[in-house]
């Protein structure tokens, strides 16, 4: 699975960061960035629980 960053919906709110901060962190421009494409197999709950979390919906799952 991999997951996108939406940088239109994004506000750096960082709730992904505080769920998987092995997977996210956030750039320069306070924006999510994702660290690991594709997401390792034993992190994919909490991308899918970062997805589901996310307040302005910017994260995207592709598999």
């Amino acid at each position: 699975m991999r997951v996108e960053v939406d940088r239109d919906r994004c506000e750096g709110n960082a709730v992904c960061v505080g769920i998987a901060p092995d997977l996210f962190e956030l750039d320069d421009d306070d924006y999510a960035v994702v660290k690991a494409d594709p997401v390792p197999p034993e992190q994919e709950a909490l991308a899918e629980q970062s997805i589901a979390e996310c307040p302005r919906a910017a994260l995207i799952r592709h598999d």
